[in-house]
Formats: C-alpha cells, sequence, structure tokens
C-alpha cells in the first residue's frame, strides 16, 4: 500500500513540475512591410546552415506590414519569435508590454541593429522634375510619394529625414519648418499605409514624381522593374535609418524557441548573412563585406535621430504621440 501511495505521489510530484517546451521546428519572424524578398532569401540560407550543424529541418515563416502595424499586432497576440523592424520606437513598444526584454539593443552589436540605410528618391528616367534634394519636395510641379508616417516607420524616417534638412536650412526657425513640412505633406497625392503599397502607387499606377523609401528599397525597384525607367537620387545628407531585431523573449521562452531566434538573428551579422544583405543593396558593418560592396553605396553625410532631435522617446512625445508636430503637418488633409 505504501509503494502504490509513494508512487501516486512521485506520479503527481511529476505531473506538478512544469515541462520544458520542446523546442519547435518553426519560428515567425515579423517584420517590416518592404522586407518580404529580403528575407526570402536570408531565410533559406538560414535554415540551410541550421540543418548543417543540427541534422534538424526549420521553417522561419515571415509576416510583412508597416512596422508600427506589425509592433500592435504582436501586442495583441501575434505569435512572434523574433522581430526585424525599421525602427526602433516599434521595439520599445514591445518591451513596455512586456514581450521583450528593456536590455534588447544590448544584446547584439550595434545597438542590435545589423544593417542600415538611409531615406532616398526613386524617380522616373532622366529625372524630368530634375530632383536632387529635399529642397525639392516643396516645390508646387514636384508630387511626392510615401506612405503614412502614422503606420510606416519607413515614412516616420522620411518625415524625421524632411524635418532634419529643414531645420539645419532655416536655422531652427521651427515656424520655418512647419511651412516646409506641410508644403511637402501637401504634395503627397496619396498616402499609402506601408511601403509596398507606396512603391505600387509609384511605380504600377504611375503616380507622383518621386517615391521617397529606403535607399535599399530605391535600387531594388530599379532591379526589378528595369534601371533604364528610373534612377536613384541619393541626397547630399539624410536621415541613419537602422534595423533594430530582437528575440521576442515572452514568445520564445513560451514556445521554446529562443536557441534558435537566437541564433537567427547572429546570422544577420555573420559574413553570409552581411553578403546577403548588402546583395540587396541594404548598407552594412562587416568591414570586408562593406569593402566587398563600396561601390554600390556613394558618400552621404548622416545626421540622427539622437543629434537632431534628442533620441527616439523624445521623437515619440513630441512628434508622433497626439496632437504632436506630425499633426499639425498633417492639418487639411
Amino acid at each position: 500500500m505504501k509503494k502504490i501511495l509513494g508512487g501516486v505521489l512521485v506520479a503527481l510530484a511529476l505531473s506538478a513540475t512544469p515541462l520544458k517546451a520542446e523546442e519547435p521546428s518553426k519560428i515567425l519572424n515579423v517584420s517590416y512591410d518592404i522586407a518580404r524578398e529580403l528575407y526570402v532569401q536570408i531565410n533559406e540560407a538560414f535554415t540551410k546552415n541550421y540543418e548543417a550543424e543540427t541534422g534538424k529541418s526549420l521553417t522561419v515563416d515571415q509576416s510583412h506590414a508597416g512596422s508600427s502595424k506589425q509592433a500592435r499586432s504582436i501586442l495583441e497576440g501575434l505569435q512572434a519569435d523574433v522581430v526585424t523592424f525599421n525602427q526602433v520606437i516599434d521595439v520599445k513598444m514591445l518591451a513596455k508590454g512586456s514581450l521583450v526584454s528593456e536590455d534588447w539593443q544590448s544584446r547584439l552589436p550595434n545597438n542590435a541593429s545589423p544593417y542600415y540605410s538611409l531615406p532616398a528618391f526613386l524617380v522616373r528616367a532622366d529625372n524630368p522634375k530634375n530632383i536632387k534634394g529635399w529642397a525639392d519636395l516643396a516645390r508646387d510641379d514636384v508630387k511626392v510619394i510615401f506612405p503614412n508616417p502614422k503606420t510606416s516607420g519607413n515614412a516616420r524616417y522620411t518625415y524625421l529625414a524632411a524635418a532634419a534638412y529643414a531645420k539645419e536650412a532655416f536655422n531652427n526657425d521651427e515656424a520655418k519648418v512647419e511651412e516646409y513640412l506641410k508644403k511637402v505633406f501637401a504634395n503627397v497625392p496619396v498616402f499609402d499605409t506601408g511601403g509596398r503599397a507606396a512603391t505600387t502607387t509609384f511605380v504600377e499606377r504611375e503616380i507622383g514624381d518621386v517615391l521617397i523609401t529606403f535607399e535599399a528599397e530605391v535600387h531594388g525597384i530599379r532591379r526589378e522593374f528595369g534601371e533604364d525607367k528610373y534612377e536613384a537620387v541619393v541626397p547630399e545628407m539624410s536621415l541613419l535609418a537602422e534595423f533594430p531585431v530582437s528575440v521576442v523573449d515572452k514568445v520564445a521562452d513560451a514556445r521554446g524557441s529562443r536557441a534558435i531566434a537566437e541564433t537567427y538573428l547572429k546570422f544577420l551579422y555573420a559574413p553570409e548573412g552581411q553578403d546577403i544583405l548588402a546583395q540587396n543593396f541594404n548598407r552594412v558593418h562587416d568591414e570586408s563585406v562593406k569593402a566587398k560592396y563600396a561601390d554600390r553605396f556613394p558618400e552621404v553625410r548622416l545626421v540622427t535621430v539622437e543629434d537632431v532631435f534628442g533620441g527616439w522617446d523624445k521623437v515619440t512625445k513630441e512628434h508622433f504621440g497626439e496632437g504632436g508636430k506630425l499633426d499639425k503637418v498633417f492639418v487639411n488633409r
């Protein structure tokens, strides 16, 4: 009887012990809108290496939309193992929601940004409107295409880069900066929700004289739709656009996918990952890869959100919060 009772107690004790989640054979990377093709290539290379090293097959599923929209979806329950976003504030949103550790930026090199880019211009063949820089976007004869900064990280960089230009051009005269930005926004015939939709508007619907998007996307569009149909214009000054990545700690720990998720993000920093990123016109940190693709990336003076605007927390409050500076330039839209 005692043996039977002892066995029952042991069974009960074991059943009460939390079981460690079995390592999954699939993870989800939730990313920004225009990164679909990039991560198809990244995932193919990573899963091939992963299987060769572990003997296990792995699938990396992808989800793409505007970066801020993606962050909200995760807060609402989308089970992302990792995020590969295009703006810091969206990962910070997840940290505030207790889905990502507060120290996420210190866990990987370069503030957890394995690559970077900048807002640049795509114009039609021969640049018929002679668009060279940020000043031209406020001209009466220029129609500008970029997505809605309220839903798109891509567009927030465009807005901030234009504001940074104006702060320099008008010696920090806030009234003149706001006037310039209102002219630029008035020149936008349609605000799409994400970068890919804005590309469709410019390329397939043939609306607008200039598309503002990441430099990587500018060159990607030319490669896909014809270098004879479009020209890239990199302004003399632009804004550093970082692409932060993180494990979604709460999800990865619950699913048992942390080890895979961490290995996946580290692959983005490895020479092979950096090479794929550079092939797709992203600027990278690996010195040998930078040298290999140096002819793709013209010199440009990059300013930062920290130096010009005091950091992302301040920008979020002053520019993107309700009633902030962004709302003021949307007046009469």
